[in-house]
């Protein structure tokens, strides 16, 4: 084990720089600019989009599928991510998750709306995701195949082992934690847990992350706006130390594995899943008039995740006056920021925030999981076919949370990349469409109109599901 952590060690440092860095930042530039800023330009009409619903109730929303991509999204990584990127990487690293989200939210928008295009029609919803619009668009089934096994093994393997070992490593900081029976104790809860929830199929999941993922969301926000007025005169501080950090070039490239760049561009890419195609799975579920209503939706996710959630873990533990160091690195950094104020509640506070983002994020994953098996496949299984896979990454909770931080971490980087070297050119060779659906909503926009879709408007001339 420990030999092949250095040999996906080694890979993922040529993965991330310079493949990924420059094509993640290249991919965010060139859609930012041929959508013509819509981060900033559209923002207002996506928050208007989310409040829509379906004619029919039993739809999907573009609300229920933002909760599905959220739930995935805003997990353990909001806090451990940050915190190690912090730790290891230093105050600039949360600058680099800022520009990952920015940049990158351009891309999420594209990817979404490319999966609402090509979606399929399911027996009580539709779906889809990057392997179909990889098949339809670029006409590889081939490569549609590969991105489904790497997404599979990500989240269901990769992500969830993390989720899994992240939650369990909270605990280290009570008495009552044996390293011996603790993270196993832990570890088996969550697997029975989540496999309750994910055995009761697609709709159990939704109903369950629908009421989740805002709960959580607002208190861990709320608990992060009071550590920063109690701390209010150290935050000018942190700013200049952000910005001064971000921009140290020397220390930068004399250790760049180890960055703040690079450290903040992985758990930011981690946290958000921006252009990597876990998102389209979930907005290729929801029922909307025009496909570029979910980009819009799922372009808000990514602000949800990083400019909130790993924002609010950031300036928590910044603000507090403790220095980041590697023994603090994941959540005790976090922990001892919040006991500074706290006292012991902020222990309990973090563990809590853990096993609600964790529980979320498990099953948000297994739902991206479902979509692609039935790509794999080339249908919509039962759900009693779905029952072996659910089982074994039930038990695979239950491994992560006994396994190395370090080979954990590898692994996740290392099959997230994988997505995203797929993913990203992907979407490019395919931006043509998702851009041209832009200008016909936008059209559609200044002539007063609700948005509507007809793929020939924009000259696709394959045969769709939808949009005929």
């Amino acid at each position: 084990m420990e030999n092949l952590n250095v040999i996906i060690g080694k890979i993922n440092s040529l993965l991330y720089f310079p493949i990924l860095v420059v094509l993640l930042i290249a991919v965010g530039l060139y859609f930012t600019i041929r959508t013509g800023f819509i981060q900033v330009s559209l923002l207002k009409e996506a928050f208007k989009v989310i409040r829509e619903k379906p004619e029919d109730a039993s739809d999907v929303s573009s609300f229920q599928a933002l909760m599905i991509s959220t739930a995935s999204r805003v997990g353990t990584g909001n806090i451990v991510g940050v915190s190690s990127a912090i730790c290891l990487g230093g105050y600039g690293a949360v600058f680099w998750m800022w520009l990952v989200a920015i940049i990158g939210a351009a891309s999420a928008f594209a990817e979404s709306t490319l999966a609402q295009i090509y979606k399929k029609k399911g027996k009580h919803s539709s779906y889809g995701g990057p392997s179909y619009y990889i098949e339809e668009g670029l006409k590889s089934r081939g490569l549609g195949v590969v991105f489904s096994i790497a997404l599979i093994v990500c989240y269901a393997v990769g992500f969830n082992m993390l989720a899994s070992f992240n939650l369990q490593s909270s605990f280290a900081s009570y008495a009552i934690y044996d390293a011996n029976i603790t993270p196993k104790i832990i570890g088996g809860f969550f697997a029975i847990a989540v496999a309750f929830v994910i055995l009761g199929g697609g709709k159990r999941i939704i109903k369950i992350t629908q009421g989740l993922v805002p709960f959580m969301g607002i208190i861990f926000v709320i608990v992060s706006l009071i550590m920063i007025c109690l701390n209010i005169a150290r935050i000018p501080e942190v700013f200049r130390r952000i910005f001064e950090d971000a921009f140290n070039f020397k220390s930068i490239f004399s250790g760049l594995a180890g960055s703040s760049m690079i450290l903040g561009m992985k758990r930011g890419l981690y946290s958000n899943e921006a252009g990597i195609g876990s998102a389209p799975n979930a907005a290729a579920a929801a029922k909307v008039s025009h496909p570029v209503k979910q980009g819009l939706v799922q372009m808000i996710s990514v602000f949800i995740d990083t400019l909130l959630i790993c924002s609010a873990t950031a300036f928590m533990g910044l603000s507090s006056g403790i220095e980041p160091t590697a023994a603090l690195d994941g959540a005790p950094f976090i922990q001892e920021a919040l006991a500074s104020v706290f006292g012991s509640l902020g222990y309990y506070f973090i563990s809590a925030s853990l096993v609600l983002f964790a529980f979320t994020t498990f099953i948000g994953n297994l739902y991206y999981v479902d979509s692609n098996f039935d790509y794999l496949f080339g249908k919509q299984l039962e759900e009693k076919q779905r029952v072996p896979y659910r089982l074994i990454a039930a038990f695979l909770i239950f491994f992560g949370a006994i396994q190395e931080q370090a080979f954990v971490w590898n692994l996740s980087d290392l099959f997230m990349g994988v997505m995203a070297l797929i993913n990203l050119p992907a979407i490019m060779v395919l931006s043509n469409k998702a851009l041209a659906c832009l200008r016909d909503y936008r059209k559609q926009i200044k002539e007063g109109k609700d948005p509507s879709f007809v793929s020939k408007s924009i000259g696709i001339k394959e045969e769709l599901d939808y949009w005929k």
